[in-house]
């Protein structure tokens, strides 16, 4: 038997996205936005508040980054979506976390998020609060690759568990893709 819920934002995975820009000034700010995914495929979609500080950077800036979070960062992360940076204009600081600026983009790239997509901005709907930006380059610390690639084991990324609002580490392997199904083709 099945229980229905209604209408709810439960998706799983729900990734923790840390989206970073500068405002006019040059200045960073960052936050925690956990509903966000690939748009298609060479853009995403995030969904920002107006009312955000980081929001507004975007659209002054016209692009962003978002870095993944993970396990090592997780106190940091969440603080990030805790606090504003029109209250607590250092929480960057505060949180531990060192900026460089992108070679690809004008916005920050957090150096202890090891995994960061570099982005120009597209479009955003203020009715929706839809943000859609262009990947304009996917940076990665050498740290979490293996043999060149991006190994997720390496890198550890947390989601957020909408339900018992909770962060959650990906787990194990379970089947490989475009193989693992094979066997239904018979």
């Amino acid at each position: 038997m099945r229980k229905d819920f209604g209408s709810k934002t439960w998706l799983y995975p729900m990734p923790v996205l840390i989206v970073a820009a500068y405002d006019k000034s040059g200045v960073p700010n960052a936050m925690n936005a956990a509903w966000g995914g690939i748009y298609t495929d060479n853009m995403i979609g995030v969904c920002l508040d107006e009312g955000h500080k980081t929001t507004q950077n975007i659209l002054d800036a016209k692009a962003f980054t978002v870095s993944i979070g993970n396990v090592d960062c997780v106190e940091a992360c969440d603080y990030l979506g805790l606090v504003s940076g029109d209250k607590v204009p250092d929480k960057l600081s505060r949180a531990g976390f060192h900026l460089v600026s992108s070679r690809h983009v004008n916005a920050p790239i957090i150096e202890e998020l090891p995994l960061t997509l570099e982005c120009e901005m597209v479009s955003y709907d203020q009715e929706s609060n839809h943000l859609v930006g262009r990947i304009v380059n996917v940076s990665a610390d050498e740290s979490i690759l293996t043999e060149g690639n991006i190994d997720i084991a390496k890198l550890r990324p947390i989601v957020y568990d909408t339900i018992q609002h909770q962060y959650r580490e990906v787990g194990e392997v379970v089947g490989k893709a475009f193989s693992a199904g094979k066997r239904y083709m018979k």
